[in-house]
């Protein structure tokens, strides 16, 4: 793997560091400008959503914004105007309003975001563990559909080496100027020289050189989940939740430069657009901050965004509970390309039809899993911890393995939207049901052979303890 991509690299990338400069002053030129108006996209309508699979000319960019949280976006319903170009995607989309993620660790959940399956499944749950070679990865289904297929990344739980390049003809983190001094002088406790400015440049350069072909091209930003801001999103105060909000205000602002780029180059017109992410972020509402650490509703809740190559007027909205398992299912079938296989996801296709045409959903409903073992960072043949969390009905049914024995939640959500109150004693038919569901789910095996455990060098651990996370 390392070989092919260095191949790649220097028949395609060298490139990158010496357009850095070019690239930077086109950053700069169009730092003012917003893609909502004007947008040069035709409107359409469930019909044009269903002709996407028969199009040979539709490409795919897979945004993924590391550590959001769903409700600090204004589509969501957040008070402050952190997400003016991400709303504007939504609200001529298709958002998915209760959107669960697999996990609240990047590893874990970025594994069955890719795989369409759940923890348990891709046997990724510990640091040590990686993404069996023999799993089917959507990167490789486009590849061979004849999508030219481009990662840049800039977490280091989804290094090639954990086994995420699958698919990919190349798969780097990109380069950087690095942080202003401004910068860091507003950002004084950040650890990692690189910024998501990097990754819109490397993205920019890419599709200036080759965006004529037909392309997936995947970006992983950091930026959020480094609490990144800047002079001119520095807005709502100096609290952590607070500079929260300024890092998702600014990275909106970069995302937008690369919406730009795509309007302006013709893009819009021939891209599906997806936003997800992999986890939120706690702020105490259970005596706990960050991620990683719990699988409540404030680290599983995040946003799931469509755009198409047209506007949807007015924009559809799926509200019933929806998982990022389901995104890779979904958004092949849209293309018209062959699926995962037999994974845990759902492709969603016919609920949003069913939400663009004003119908009923589909009936149906499952229930969503999210999974973190509480040992994950802990060194090899540790003890499994497992937290595990179960989303249906209205309910989340949260349940953890501590130290001193088993710890059981009830959420009722339909009365309590951010399930902040226990009611398990109120419901013990609803509380039995639950419980069977995380047995079940927990004596699943993966779906295939498991690769070997990783064994990560010095220098690479350094990089994610950069990163905040407690490792070894």
């Amino acid at each position: 793997m390392e070989e092919r991509s260095e191949n790649l690299l220097s028949k395609r990338w060298p490139w990158i560091a010496a357009a850095v400069a070019l690239v930077g002053v086109y950053l700069a030129s169009f730092a003012d400008l917003r893609i909502g108006r004007p947008d040069s996209r035709p409107v359409g309508t469930a019909a044009d959503i269903e002709a996407l699979a028969e199009r040979d000319d539709v490409n795919l960019l897979f945004i993924l914004i590391d550590t959001l949280r769903a409700n600090h976006l204004g589509a969501w319903g957040a008070e402050r105007d952190t997400s003016p170009i991400l709303d504007y995607l939504a609200g001529g989309g298709v958002r998915f309003a209760r959107q669960l993620a697999q996990s609240s660790w990047t590893k874990c959940s970025m594994a069955s975001l890719w795989t369409g399956m759940y923890p348990t499944k891709t046997g990724v749950t510990r640091f040590e563990d990686l993404l069996a070679p023999a799993a089917r990865m959507p990167a490789e289904i486009l590849q061979e559909a004849g999508f030219q297929t481009v990662g840049l990344f800039r977490n280091g739980w989804v290094e090639g080496y954990h086994g995420f390049d699958q698919g990919f003809e190349t798969y780097v983190r990109p380069l950087s100027r690095g942080p202003s001094p401004e910068m860091r002088r507003e950002n004084p406790t950040l650890s990692n020289s690189n910024t998501d400015e990097a990754a819109i440049e490397a993205a920019i350069e890419f599709l200036r050189v080759a965006g004529h072909e037909r392309w997936f091209l995947y970006l992983h930003l950091m930026d959020v989940h480094e609490y990144l801001y800047d002079d001119e999103t520095a807005v709502f105060g100096t609290s952590y939740r607070d500079v929260y909000d300024q890092a998702i205000l600014r990275n909106d602002k970069v995302i937008n430069t690369l919406l730009i780029y795509l309007s302006e180059r013709g893009h819009l017109e021939n891209t599906v657009i997806v936003i997800a992410s992999d986890h939120g972020e706690a702020f105490g509402e259970h005596q706990g901050e960050g991620h990683a650490r719990k699988v409540y509703r404030e680290e599983t809740h995040v946003p799931w965004i469509l755009s198409f190559p047209f506007r949807l007027e007015p924009g559809v909205v799926v509200e019933h509970p929806t998982h990022n398992v389901d995104v890779w299912p979904t958004v092949l079938e849209l293309l018209g390309l062959p699926g995962l296989g037999d994974v845990d996801g759902v492709s969603r296709v016919p609920d949003l039809l069913a939400a663009a045409r004003g119908e009923a959903p589909p009936a149906g409903a499952r229930p969503g899993f999210a999974h973190l073992d509480q040992t994950w960072g802990r060194p090899p043949g540790t003890d499994s911890m497992p937290t595990v969390s179960v989303v249906a009905d209205g309910f989340r049914y949260v349940m953890a393995d501590l130290p001193g024995g088993r710890r059981e939640e009830l959420f009722d959500s339909r009365r309590d939207e951010r399930e902040l109150v226990d009611v398990i004693d109120e419901h013990p038919e609803q509380v039995e049901r639950f419980r069977g569901l995380v047995e079940t789910y927990l004596a699943g095996e993966p779906a295939w052979d498991q690769a070997p455990d990783l064994e990560i060098d010095e220098v690479q651990l350094n990089q994610l303890r950069a990163l905040g996370y407690q490792v070894p």
